[in-house]
């Protein structure tokens, strides 16, 4: 009995990507994701990014669309970056295998506080130790003694995106999902 519910779980999580509502949501995020690096394309790039389109990497907590909205947006968005087949690769993975753990622990910890905390872990720490690397396999003349510095700058970046904008956007959404609004559900 315990092993058919589980299945029926697996089989309703996924197919939930499948709905129209699921595909334009993932849309809207890859675009926005994309919009908002745009915007910021000045200092969206290289080893100290301002990227507040990372607040979104907190959706996957509510929504499991949110996860290929990600991906899309994120290799969308560096598409611009000056570091070429590396960023538009690795970069978009990170962001795809961060967003898959971050659903996981919102899916696990039934969408509360500790799970936005804990969900915000993954795109942290993997854009930390992945997109310094990104950046010296991208440019040449970037020393690989460099690596620290940027592991560091990327750190207190994407925490400022993830928890100063994201919390707040996690707080909205949870929010507006309580009031029944029907976009968000």
């Amino acid at each position: 009995m315990e092993g058919k519910m589980q299945e029926k779980q697996k089989k309703s999580v996924f197919s939930e990507l499948l709905t129209t509502r699921a595909l334009t949501r993932a849309g809207i995020i890859a675009a926005l994701y994309a919009a908002l690096t745009y915007v910021f394309a000045p200092v969206a790039y290289g080893p100290l990014q301002i990227r507040p389109a990372e607040a979104l990497c907190i959706l996957p907590i509510f929504f499991i669309e949110a996860v290929p909205g990600l991906f899309v947006g994120c290799a969308l968005a560096n598409l611009l970056s000056g570091y070429g087949l590396y960023d538009i690769g690795f970069g978009s993975l990170t962001t795809l295998v961060a967003a898959i753990l971050t659903f996981v622990i919102g899916f696990l910890l039934k969408r509360n506080l500790l799970s936005a905390i804990l969900g915000g872990i993954p795109p942290v720490l993997f854009n930390a130790v992945v997109i310094p690397f990104v950046i010296i396999l991208g440019d040449a003349e970037t020393p690989m003694a460099a690596y620290w510095t940027m592991f560091g700058e990327f750190m207190l970046t994407q925490s400022v995106w993830i928890y100063a904008l994201g919390l707040p956007l996690y707080f909205a959404v949870r929010k507006l999902r309580q009031k029944g609004v029907k976009a968000l559900l």
